[in-house]
């Protein structure tokens, strides 16, 4: 019998630590308002960084808007930015995580994605996925800064996190203007 109930607890302990890198992807985390893993942010934090930069050279080449341009350009230099202080905090020993060198199948699909679109139909999928990614982000970045078990890399979340909040802002406002006003005349 105590067998069983060791087993049990191990088992149970074991699903518990892998289900926390499976509640990150699935997005779990997230409902249940649970920080991510240190190893989880810094994944996700850099995913979101390299999908916002490639994202954002895509967008100043294929938009057909102006604001999308801009924002696309934005997108690349403050992320540009973001991902280098991420590397440093981990290169310089005070994360100690893995930076992923390459977009993952998810990120990697909706990058595939825009590079087959061009001109209203890219600004509308570009714009579309800023506000989901930047909701995402949003989310990530809160929950570790209150939660996350690493301060240094608490304090970056803590200090990137407005600025995504104001991306989400600007993703929202190009998503109303297009809705207020049509594709082709923004």
């Amino acid at each position: 019998m105590y067998r069983l109930a060791f087993l049990f607890a191990g088992l149970v302990l074991a699903t518990s630590v892998h289900a926390q890198g499976v509640g990150e992807k699935s997005g779990a985390n997230a409902v249940l308002g649970r920080s991510p893993s240190t190893q989880d942010f810094v994944t996700q934090a850099a995913m979101s960084d390299m999908l916002e930069v490639e994202s954002g050279k895509l967008a100043e080449q294929k938009a057909a808007s102006e604001k999308t341009k801009q924002f696309g350009k934005q997108m690349v230099s403050d992320h540009q930015k973001t991902t280098e202080e991420l590397k440093a905090l981990v290169n310089g020993g005070k994360v100690k995580a893995q930076l992923p060198t390459a977009l993952d199948s998810s990120h990697r699909s909706k990058l595939d994605k825009l590079n087959g679109l061009s001109g209203e139909d890219f600004d509308k999928a570009f714009d579309d996925m800023q506000r989901s990614a930047h909701k995402d982000a949003t989310s990530l970045f809160e929950r570790y800064s209150k939660g996350g078990d690493n301060e240094e890399l608490k304090a970056f979340a803590a200090k990137t996190l407005p600025a995504l909040q104001h991306h989400l802002k600007m993703a929202e406002d190009l998503i109303n203007a297009n809705n207020t006003t049509g594709r082709g005349n923004r």
